[in-house]
This record gives C-alpha cells, structure tokens and sequence, in this order.
C-alpha cells in the first residue's frame, strides 16, 4: 500500500498518526488541537498545571493556571479529544521561577520562559508524548518548522510581531525533531478565523501577557515573598565611581533602564552595569550603553559549527532587531563581535543565531548573555 508524507510531514495518513497537542487554554493552542482533529489525526490534548493560583493571577490574563486548564479541558470535550492535566508544580518551582529569582539576584535579567520551554515543556511534555508513542508533539508557538525526512528545522514566524522562535532556541535536536509547529505560517488573525469556525469557546479569549507567574508584570513583588532578605540598601555610582545617591536593592534595577533611578542630572541617566557583589549600581548616559562584543555561556547549536566561519544574524531580546554579527568559538569561552550599534544588553539574556536562506530565517541555536 502506498503512504503519503501527511501535513506534518511524517510518512502516515493522519488517522494512523497520533499527536500530542500541548494545550495552554488559549486561542492559539485550542486552535492547533482543533486543526489536527479536524485533519483526521489521533489527537491527545496535554496541559500543565505550573503553578497554584493566587488572586493576583486569577484576575491578570496569564496561562497554565486554573481558569485556562479549564478553557483546556472544554475545548478538548468540544472537539471530542481525550485530554490530560499533568501536575508539575514543584518541577516548576524549581526549575523556572527559583531560577528567575536567583537570576536577579545576580544582577542578570532573566528569561523565563525559554527556561520553562527547557525544563518543563519541551522536555516533561516531550518524554509523557514519547510514553504515549505519539507520532508528535504540536505546540501553538508561532514558529516556522520544515521537516524533512526525520529532521526539523525550525524558523521564525511569518509574522515578525508574533514570532516566539528566540524563546526556543534551547530545544535540542532530538526535541526539534519531534516537535511540529502549524501557526508558523499564519497571522493572529487567521488563528482566531478558524478557531471562530470550530466554535471554539476560547476564539475571542484574550492573550496572556507578561510572565504567566508574575502578576501584572510586578516582578519585584515576587522575588520579595521568596527572597526578602535580598532588598538591601546600596550605593548608586557613575562611571568613575562619585556616590550619586542610594538605592533599595539591585533587584529593582535591570541594564538600560531609565525610570526609578531617582537621581537629578542635566542627562537622562540609565543604568549601565550591577555589581552584585559590591551591592552597587552604576548609572551613565545612553552611549554608555553601547555593546560591540558580548561573552556567552551554554551554548545550545542547532546546526554545524562551520556555518558560524560567515556572518550571522542575532537577537539579544526578545523583542529586539536583527544584528549582523561574527560568532568566534574558541574552547569554552564564546565571543560574538556585534557588526551594529545595540544599546542596553544585559547578562542573563539570551542570544539567538539566525541565518537567512530560501525558507526565512532560520534558527542556529543560542546562548546565554554572560558577564564575564
């Protein structure tokens, strides 16, 4: 009998092809579950419990809590799927929010979802879809993949405002093989169409903003209730080292930030570097700000390293633009010449390699932004 190569690229027809959906309660993940079901594949719908609620969280617009596991759970009993809950609340704990924690405690400005991408996602999802000899595992991320044969490469999205493939870029090769990714290709709009006509609950369901376990984006009230001691008086400098004033704790202050300095001078003043082990945060203008060479820590390649002899292209943040810069690898300490003006980059970041080709842009692999 003759097979052909299904949507997603593996040689089955889709109703001999099961697929795990990793589904968050949202817009975006509800609608993938609903396109594989109505393709004819055998979906299961997985969503994770992160974290327990708190009233701040209840009444802010994030994910992986209450009221989105049961967003989950109906639109898996609409599109008459089978569906799990899977409880990782201390994994999650653990490995995502005490990391964030410990990050700015260090002076770093963390990223946590691409750590909850590593730990908890792509790897918990990654082995429960293995245990159920899923043929796949489809998130909503809007990413571009392209399989061929038994190898995925992922890109970014068509749509530049809605890409999260910075966010990715620690999945490992086997992961990336395994992994499948439909809204690559769409616009936001067209995600809410076709949720619209599946009469999914969730079509007009807004979108979940900042990190889904900081309510409101007040992330300092959260490193407050599990590290209070951390808030500690310190001094505020300039580049030579005058005293300009006194600040309530490095935790409240991240590289490029402008407001709350609190400090009166004839120029805005940003904040250029944190010495955590001095307790001091040093203040300067905007040229101060500027990067020509950044170091980086745990790198995480997606392709071979010969690709890094020409130039790449980088993010640095999530939301920033494309650099051209020139990666040097030599043994463990990883040097990226930035080849383009970028102001404000900060250790604890993550630094995403790109190359154009005739797909889009895609995804080299990443590291992290590392003082020194």
């Amino acid at each position: 009998m003759n097979k052909k190569i299904n949507s997603i690229g593996i040689d089955k027809k889709p109703q001999d092809t099961k697929v795990v959906v990793a589904m968050s309660g949202g817009v975006d993940s509800s609608t993938v579950a609903g396109i594989m079901k109505k393709e004819g594949y055998n979906v299961v719908g997985m969503t994770l419990k992160l974290y327990d609620d708190t009233k701040e969280i209840s009444q802010s617009k994030q994910c992986c809590a209450g009221q989105d596991i049961m967003d989950a759970k109906r639109v898996a009993n609409k599109l008459n799927i089978d569906h799990k809950i899977l409880y990782f609340q201390n994994r999650f704990k653990d490995g995502v929010i005490n990391n964030f924690v410990d990050s700015y405690v260090n002076g770093e400005t963390p990223v946590p979802c691409i750590q909850c991408n590593k730990t908890v996602k792509f790897t918990d999802l990654f082995n429960e879809a293995k245990n159920l000899n899923a043929d796949a595992l489809i998130t909503g991320h809007y990413v571009k993949s392209i399989t061929n044969g038994n190898s995925t490469e992922m890109y970014r999205a068509i749509d530049p405002n809605r890409d999260q493939s910075y966010f990715l870029f620690n999945t490992t090769r086997e992961q990336l093989n395994y992994l499948r990714f439909p809204l690559g290709n769409m616009l936001k709009e067209q995600t809410r169409d076709i949720a619209k006509k599946l009469e999914l609950n969730v079509a007009d369901k807004p979108d979940s903003q900042d990190i889904c376990f900081v309510p409101n984006g007040d992330y300092v009230s959260v490193i407050e209730k599990i590290r209070p001691e951390v808030f500690k008086k310190g001094n505020v400098k300039n580049i030579n080292g005058k005293v300009l004033g006194v600040h309530n704790g490095i935790v409240n202050f991240t590289i490029g930030q402008r407001r709350g300095i609190k400090i009166a001078a004839s120029e805005p003043l940003y904040v250029v570097d944190i010495i955590k082990d001095q307790n001091e945060i040093i203040v300067g203008s905007k040229k101060d700000l500027l990067k020509k060479e950044i170091i980086l820590k745990d790198l995480n390649l997606l392709t071979d390293k010969k690709i890094f002899d020409e130039k790449v292209q980088v993010k640095v943040r999530s939301t920033g633009k494309l650099i051209e810069s020139k990666l040097e690898l030599n043994g463990n300490k990883v040097r990226l010449k930035l080849l383009e003006d970028e102001y404000g980059i900060s250790p604890g970041q993550a630094c995403v390699f790109y190359r154009k080709d005739e797909f889009g842009h895609r995804v080299l692999g990443g590291g992290w932004i590392s003082k020194d």
